[in-house]
């Protein structure tokens, strides 16, 4: 824990405490820390760090590799000298570092760093370790760092530290440097221009460091290389930057790349939005049922095959695009998994609750996913899309991305589009520099396509619903997650989802050539309908389906009365007489032939066993009818019948297609869900939505509230000393260290309650102490607390 960090932060007021709060989600995630030492461990975490460092625009990351590279705790003038531009343009950049506490001024004026940013910045600017770190190195003995000073023409006498600052002295001092190399042998300059601009590590031939006369041994000699392996060698940070010379200047960026937009029409953005998301709950639904009637198998290496995803986007009227996408989409909200025994990938309970779901929330759930989904469906990489499901390495980069890409285009104003894809590009590395450059301009054109066939951008510029979405960057989770609700229950996205679909329609126009018209965009509940009853002709403006006496019978087939169809049908829009005749008609002829399923035969030599079997009263359940004197057929499988034979008392074999006696393994039952790239996980049922975490300027006023009236820790002891009275001394002192060092314990209650709690206070003979079962701070009496244990 930084004691710096710690005395900063006593010197916030609730403000600034707020917005570091605000800034810094992950500091006050449950359970929420009480104590101002509390809070500064969680914002030094080393992987908090890097999380909000990739969050970050290029300035104040420029502005951190420049502290790095000046050392020790550089004022906001030396920092702006380095940077060459004034400080009135570095201030609010600082701030921002500030208020994400990377780094805080101290009392001297002095810029301090959380610890964690030099370790995941190893070469900042592209500039090596400092020149100690080599000369104290344990690879470099004092006789080797002797040698080094005589050759450079100083002292070798003194101690080790001495003979480390008398190079350092004179390798960072660009003219004594310049001068020296005036003396190396032919090609060392460029040598070390590679490495001073291009480094600071490269590969070398290690050979050429032990033949005299050659650049890399003479540079080494004089401690201007370093070879940490036979063939790769390192040049200081002094020395890189006294070649690079008195004019060089660190990079940055305070402004971003110019971004030219054009001017589109805002109706025309908002009307492709309203068209484009009831088409996505359409064609998802549609996606959905066609995998619950026909299993989608998976390719033995993983992944869904080009033959099947065309085979899908044939049946069901999508696009190949839209099926890759949807496919993904849908797994990852847990809609569809992987059912073994099914032979492939099927609709999951999840779907039968989404369904029946309003049509703005169903929208919402498939937005959410893909806005976590760790991969681009549309992304092409060679001229070619990857496997759908299939696995893809760059996982989680992807998402952000996603995030960052829209972003960005929040930026462009409402009525324009960005004009060049390269521009949006570059304007996005500046918005997220960490993030690959080339994998972002691979990914960039199909996520933008993803975006438009979900209603989320249209003729490159954003819509209201794509706004919406990415302002959702911090709380998009990951694809692990079961679902986001900070995503699907965001207020102004569920506003902009309802405006999304209010253009929806909902009835049709029936013709009398057995035609239905949809003039807009259909309802998914209509067009599910249509598909039902109807083939569908054409989509678009309009949407056409057509009757006919097969697709008729296929409604009839999955169940529909002639009736029960014509009243959904007429609530929908007028039907002409030649469609009443039509259902009419098939509905009279339906059924003149029957076809009946049997679960299994079961034979018998005796037909007074069989006739015994066929009236028991515990195997009604099992639907038996006798065919024959020797043959029953039930209606329930081999295996449910089997158990149930059994269940009753008689002994039954298996027997297979040719008669002969059968051993089979009773089948894993269970659903996986198969998440793009090949991983599966539990289908687990929905979460409950969790408590949020407090109001960042609540939290700022309680710590400040409880610095105030901070107690000394001889204060806890003797208190617990005084009030907790059931428990020995030892686990007395455990209770200290929940209040005054935040450790996790098991305690107990005289009642037999036991609880996990951790970041404690003490009020009144009361420990107020994060409670993990009840996801909350709770009171326990210390009177009553009868048992400590360590929590592992």
């Amino acid at each position: 824990m930084d004691d710096h960090l710690i005395a900063w932060l006593t010197t916030l007021d609730e403000d600034r405490l707020a917005r570091v709060l605000a800034n810094r989600p992950d500091a006050i995630a449950a359970p929420w820390p009480r104590r101002l030492d509390a809070l500064a461990h969680r914002l030094g975490n080393t992987f908090a760090v890097m999380e909000v460092m990739r969050g970050l625009p290029l300035p104040p990351l420029e502005l951190l590799q420049a502290c790095l590279v000046i050392g020790g705790r550089p004022t906001e003038d030396e920092l702006a000298r380095f940077l060459g531009v004034s400080t009135s343009e570095v201030i609010p950049w600082l701030d921002r570092l500030y208020d994400c506490a990377l780094a805080w001024p101290g009392q001297d004026g002095r810029i301090h760093l959380a610890e964690a940013v030099a370790r995941w910045w190893t070469a900042p600017c592209g500039l090596g370790e400092p020149l100690a770190t080599y000369l104290d190195s344990w690879m470099l003995n004092t006789e080797g760092l002797r040698r080094i000073c005589r050759t450079l023409g100083l002292a070798p006498q003194g101690g080790k530290r001495q003979m480390v600052a008398r190079a350092t002295a004179l390798l960072s001092d660009p003219e004594r440097l310049t001068e020296l190399v005036t003396t190396a042998p032919d090609g060392t300059v460029g040598v070390l221009d590679d490495f001073a601009w291009d480094g600071p590590v490269r590969s070398v031939d290690g050979n050429r460091f032990l033949n005299a006369g050659t650049p890399e041994k003479w540079a080494a000699d004089r401690g201007l290389l370093f070879r940490t392996q036979w063939d790769v060698a390192e040049m200081p940070r002094e020395v890189a930057l006294a070649l690079r010379g008195p004019e060089y200047h660190g990079p940055f960026t305070p402004y971003p790349p110019d971004l030219a937009t054009i001017q589109v029409d805002r109706d025309a953005v908002e009307y492709a939005m309203c068209l484009a998301a009831p088409h996505v709950l359409d064609r998802a639904t549609a996606l959905l049922e066609n995998t619950d009637k026909t299993p989608l198998p998976l390719l033995k290496n993983g992944g869904v095959g080009v033959r099947e995803v065309r085979r899908v986007a044939k049946e069901t009227g999508c696009s190949e695009e839209e099926t890759r996408l949807f496919l993904e989409v849908t797994a990852v909200a847990r809609l569809i998994a992987l059912d073994e025994s099914a032979g492939g990938l099927v609709p999951t309970d999840r779907f039968d609750s989404w369904r029946l779901e309003d049509a703005p929330a169903r929208l919402r759930t498939l937005l959410a996913a893909w806005w976590r989904m760790e991969r681009s469906s549309l992304r092409r990489s060679d001229g070619r899309y990857p496997a759908v499901l299939g696995d893809d390495p760059a996982g989680e980069t992807i998402a952000r991305i996603r995030w960052a890409v829209l972003g960005a285009l929040t930026e462009v104003p409402d009525g324009y589009a960005f004009a060049t894809l390269q521009e949006l590009v570059q304007s996005v590395h500046w918005r997220a520099p960490l993030l690959d450059r080339e994998l972002l301009a691979e990914c960039a054109p199909g996520i933008l396509e993803e975006a438009r066939l979900l209603g989320l951008a249209a003729h490159d510029s954003l819509t209201d619903l794509g706004r919406a979405l990415a302002a959702l960057g911090q709380v998009a989770g990951n694809e692990n997650d079961d679902t986001v609700p900070e995503v699907e229950y965001d207020p102004v996205l569920a506003d902009r989802s309802v405006r999304a679909l209010a253009s929806a329609q909902r009835t049709a126009l029936f013709g009398a050539d057995l035609t239905a018209v949809v003039t807009g965009p259909p309802a998914a509940e209509l067009a599910s309908l249509l598909d039902r009853v109807a083939d569908r002709e054409s989509k678009g403006a309009a949407s056409v389906w057509r009757f006919t006496p097969a697709t008729v019978r296929r409604a009839l087939d999955a169940g529909a009365g002639a009736d029960a169809l014509l009243d959904q049908l007429a609530q929908v829009g007028t039907l002409p007489q030649p469609l009443i005749y039509l259902i009419r008609d098939v509905a009279r002829r339906h059924g003149e032939v029957t076809v009946t399923t049997v679960g299994c035969i079961i034979q018998g030599s005796d037909p007074a066993l069989l006739a015994e079997i066929a009236g028991h009263r515990r195997l009604a359940k099992l639907g038996l009818r006798l065919l024959a004197s020797s043959v029953l057929a039930s209606s329930a499988p081999a295996d449910r019948t089997l158990a149930a034979l059994r269940e009753a008392g008689y002994a039954p074999v298996p027997v297979n297609d040719t008669g002969e006696i059968e051993i089979r393994r009773e089948p894993q039952s269970g659903r996986l869900i198969l998440l793009p790239g090949g991983r599966v996980a539990e289908l687990d049922p929905l979460p409950l939505l969790t408590e949020p975490p407090p109001d960042p300027h609540e939290h700022a006023k309680r710590l400040i509230t409880t610095r105030e009236e901070a107690k000394q820790n001889g204060q806890t002891w003797a208190l617990i000393g005084r009030m907790a009275t059931r428990l020995p001394t030892a686990e007395q002192s455990l209770l200290g260290f929940v209040v005054d060092r935040g450790v996790r314990a098991l305690i107990t209650l005289s009642d037999g309650v036991t609880a996990t709690v951790s970041h404690g206070e003490l009020h009144s003979g009361v420990l107020d102490a994060w409670c993990e079962e009840a996801g909350d701070y709770l009171e326990f009496p210390l009177n009553e607390i009868a048992s400590v244990t360590a929590s592992t």
